[in-house]
């Protein structure tokens, strides 16, 4: 039992260069210090007057074994014990205790825990446990864009910058389900990122990358238009409805395909027409055709605006011989667009995500700056008109989609009708 104050023991420390020197109190009997550390514990002592240090090596190059303090005196309610503990351990000493008592084989820290490993390996030698545990260090995973520390990730959360620590655009597991990550594409990107000793930042296009390919090859193919502009086709018999079958997910022929209803009215991707086409644009414009995708060809007419100039509807005229089928006078039109119809469709809201901080190696600040000077005010694009085909009625919580021309989605799992963008269909990122 020591009675220096925190300011002494620092001094009595030593430094990187000088060794430490003992306690007036460190020979004390074993006698006095059960009974000083009895009354330690049944609140006797103010807080900071004791603490019970380890006696080890005051002389230890490593200075995480000059007599380390192992219980502090902290008079503080407990959230789970109350007020019936006064003394707490420290966490060098709590730690390695804990791991031996549960059976722990391999315990896995962050690199700079590695000098502590002595001090962790001399608390598990001294217990006596058969089966002793072994501390292994790491470098922590940072990845771009994104904050890792908890003390971040909380001010983000208390200050409610976040929608909670669920929030899809933090980097935890429950955001991370949330948003529509599997647990395998995050097995993935760990094996992918690799174990290093040395500080290092992965790009988080990788994690995209690790969750696009899988969702690729296995997600169902659904129509959802976003920021809807409506489609009149004007020689469509009125009141007619039919159904094109369009495939639940070309790459994986056996999920076969369902029925799409057609009618005269639609819905397509504002983005998906243009009033003043840029070079090479290959998707509607005034007198120009594009294949409406698994249905007919059609051909803009005309073009609505409201009193503001803003586009409100388009009429058409369609090729009723191109049903999903070559033009039989063998004229190519490259462009395709997904549509969904009108009075079949269902109205969603969608989310759409971009990294949370514009700055990429956040670890890497300006002098003077502030990690939330970064924060990037475009991080979440709320859509609240967007129009679902019929199928997606059936959707539940924890399915995946991909939204053909429009990324991977999932529905909120807060939120009903609410789907979150998982990520976006293409990207540059190479992986080696």
């Amino acid at each position: 039992m020591c009675d220096l104050t925190p300011e002494e023991m620092r001094e009595y420390r030593g430094t990187l260069t000088e060794p430490g020197r003992n306690s007036p109190w460190r020979d004390r009997s074993v006698e006095e210090n059960l009974d000083l550390f009895r009354r330690m514990r049944e609140g006797e002592f103010p807080n900071g007057s004791r603490t019970l240090r380890a006696k080890i090596n005051m002389a230890s190059p490593n200075m995480n074994m000059r007599d380390p303090a192992i219980y502090r005196i902290l008079h503080a309610h407990h959230h789970r014990q109350g007020d019936d503990w006064c003394i707490y351990p420290l966490y060098d000493f709590a730690h390695p205790l804990q791991d031996a008592l549960e059976g722990v084989t391999h315990s896995l820290c962050s690199i700079e825990f590695e000098n502590h490993r002595p001090l962790y390996n001399w608390v598990v030698n001294m217990v006596g446990i058969e089966k002793k545990p072994r501390q292994f260090e790491f470098a922590r995973l940072n990845i771009t864009h994104t904050v890792m520390s908890k003390r971040y990730l909380r001010e983000l959360v208390e200050t409610k910058r976040v929608d909670g620590w669920d929030d899809p655009r933090m980097p935890t597991l429950s955001a991370l389900r949330r948003r529509g990550y599997t647990p395998s594409s995050i097995i993935e990107f760990v094996k992918r990122a690799g174990v290093a000793k040395a500080y290092s930042v992965v790009d988080i296009r990788l994690l995209e990358y690790c969750i696009r390919e899988e969702l690729n090859a296995n997600a169902t193919r659904r129509m959802a238009v976003l920021d809807p502009i409506k489609v009149t086709i004007t020689n469509y018999p009125e009141g007619k409805t039919e159904t094109f079958p369009i495939p639940n997910n070309p790459l994986n022929p056996e999920t076969g395909s369902r029925e799409v209803a057609f009618s005269g009215e639609l819905y397509i991707e504002r983005e998906d027409f243009a009033e003043v086409p840029p070079p090479k644009y290959q998707r509607l414009r005034l007198d120009g055709e594009v294949r409406l995708m698994g249905a007919y060809i059609i051909r803009c007419n005309e073009i609505i605006k409201d009193e503001h100039g803003i586009v409100t509807e388009l009429k058409c005229t369609a090729d009723l011989e191109t049903g999903n089928q070559k033009p039989v006078d063998g004229r190519k039109v490259k462009g395709t667009i997904h549509w969904v119809s009108v009075p079949h469709a269902l109205d969603a809201k969608a989310c759409l995500y971009e990294n949370l901080f514009t700055l990429e190696n956040v670890n890497d600040l300006p002098e003077g700056a502030s990690y939330l000077d970064y924060l990037n005010p475009e991080s979440l694009t709320t859509m609240e008109n967007c129009k679902l085909e019929a199928a997606m009625a059936d959707a539940k919580v924890g399915e995946r989609f991909q939204f053909v021309r429009m990324g991977y989605f999932c529905m909120d799992s807060k939120n009903a009708g609410t789907f979150n963008r998982i990520v976006k269909l293409k990207d540059s990122f190479k992986v080696e």
